[in-house]
């Protein structure tokens, strides 16, 4: 394939080049992307290398300096070998990054829970007390779920968040429903909120910062 596309390269040229024509012409041709990604990856050039070493070792006019047990422990450790270079770069790795779930509460919103936390208290100097209690309950969210404490699918309401936080934090359970109940009457019944709402949802987030959350094996059934 790649011997008749650098002959029909050639051959549509005017001129008959000379030899350095020709060779810049193939060499022109050869680095085009698709032979490029033809081209064999590192591995499998180290694989190939590695199977000829391994023909020519027991082949007699390469393999009679060696005995047939060093040349068996010898074929062994480069087959380990080459099974370790496969199994960490011969497959794709699994990234660590998680991915921050873009939908919350009813909305579309990546952000952590630090900048939730940021827009909450900005709204709050503000005295819109509305907004604040809406972006700082969504930090609660974010931040159970950032620590892993929770995983709401994506149509979650705030009162099924909440419960679902009542596992690793079941002293909260009355906290937590008052601010999804707090959540629900400025974000869905146009409540104007207070300054006491906000500060009550401020200090249930704080406590469960700062509170160690109780083992999945040690919650009651």
């Amino acid at each position: 394939m790649i011997v008749s596309s650098v002959l029909v390269a050639l051959a549509s040229t005017p001129l008959i080049p000379d030899g350095d024509g020709a060779r810049e012409l193939a060499e022109k041709e050869l680095a085009k992307p698709e032979y490029q990604a033809a081209k064999p990856t590192l591995i499998d050039q180290w694989a190939r290398a590695v199977v000829d070493f391994l023909i020519d070792m027991f082949t007699p006019q390469h393999g009679a300096d060696l005995g047939p047990w060093a040349a068996i422990v010898i074929g062994v450790l480069l087959v380990a070998v080459l099974i370790a270079v496969l199994l960490i770069w011969g497959r794709p790795r699994r990234s660590r990054v998680r991915t921050t779930p873009s939908v919350l509460l009813g909305s579309a919103d990546d952000r952590t829970a630090a900048e939730l936390r940021a827009e909450a208290d900005r709204a709050a100097r503000e005295e819109d007390w509305a907004a604040a209690i809406v972006l700082r309950y969504r930090a609660v969210a974010r931040s159970l779920i950032e620590r892993d404490l929770i995983a709401p699918a994506p149509g979650a309401t705030a009162q099924t968040i909440a419960r679902e936080a009542v596992a690793p934090f079941p002293a909260e359970g009355d906290a937590l429903h008052e601010a999804a109940v707090a959540f629900d009457d400025v974000r869905y019944l146009g409540h104007p909120g207070s300054a006491e709402l906000y500060r009550a949802l401020v200090q249930t987030d704080e406590r469960l910062r700062s509170l160690r959350p109780v083992p999945i094996d040690a919650v009651p059934a």
